[in-house]
């Protein structure tokens, strides 16, 4: 079986996230091994793969935590190495494992991100209060976040990350600890994000969530992009005829692993 990987150039419309030959060692180790991807504006991609894979390592890149061995990261076409501070200006990142100050209000907690993004206190007020209100959060905003659930804190980063108004979302397994009306919720308020021209560029394990949710979908495994595209397209590089993502995901990095 030949896997297939789309060149970066290979896009129609405006490209918000651009990686080239994206390359991460931990001392000998290649964690990520080459990474070349391409996303347009207002388009949700999904980046799957296995456990240890480089899915974490290379989102922690994207938002400019992690520096690169070699290779470039541009956001909206602004070098990430070259003028960080700009690049994760126009970047909403909520990670997998979110750090909270859990002796601040959830508004307390939000009034600090906006700070950081310099943030107005009136486009504050409005958009935390609409925010709030649309994660149904808004009950709980002068709650301390220790009294918090996992899956109210996974939602509360995620305001946070939406107050400044980004281009670009960066979000690492998104779903983690929501229950299933959270998750809808979620669901319904990225696809709106994307219909409105943000980007989002999405790692997760949920292939249900992927296959249902995402414009195009990369894979990863031992470090390297083994294709991207469409479901349908990635089961004709698959070779298989089940109309599923699993499935689909399944072949494709048994093929890659032998």
């Amino acid at each position: 079986m030949k896997t297939v990987v789309e060149k970066p150039g290979a896009t129609n419309g405006g490209v918000m996230i651009e990686l080239r030959n994206l390359t991460k060692f931990y001392g000998d180790t290649k964690a990520v091994d080459g990474v070349s991807l391409a996303v347009r504006a207002g388009e949700i991609f999904g980046f799957i793969g296995p456990n240890g894979a480089g899915k974490t390592t290379t989102i922690r890149m994207m938002g400019g935590i992690l520096a690169p061995t070699s290779g470039d990261i541009l956001i909206g076409g602004i070098d990430m190495a070259g003028d960080p501070r700009t690049a994760k200006k126009i970047i909403g990142f909520i990670p997998d494992r979110p750090f909270l100050y859990e002796k601040l209000t959830g508004v307390e907690f939000l009034r600090f991100s906006a700070d950081l993004y310099g943030v107005e206190e009136e486009a504050f007020l409005d958009r935390s209060a609409r925010l709030l209100k649309q994660f149904s959060h808004d009950e709980w905003g002068n709650e301390l976040v220790e009294a918090y659930s996992h899956g109210m804190k996974q939602r509360l980063i995620i305001v946070a990350a939406l107050l400044h108004e980004p281009r670009v979302i960066i979000v690492d397994e998104p779903m983690v600890g929501l229950d299933p009306a959270g998750i809808k919720m979620v669901k319904d308020i990225l696809r709106g994000l994307a219909d409105g021209g943000t980007t989002i560029f999405m790692s997760t394990h949920t292939l249900a969530v992927a296959e249902d949710l995402c414009d195009r979908i990369g894979v990863i495994s031992r470090g390297a992009v083994i294709a991207t595209g469409t479901v349908r397209e990635l089961e004709a590089v698959a070779e298989t005829r089940e109309a599923d993502l699993e499935a689909v995901f399944l072949r494709l990095t048994r093929e890659e692993a032998r």
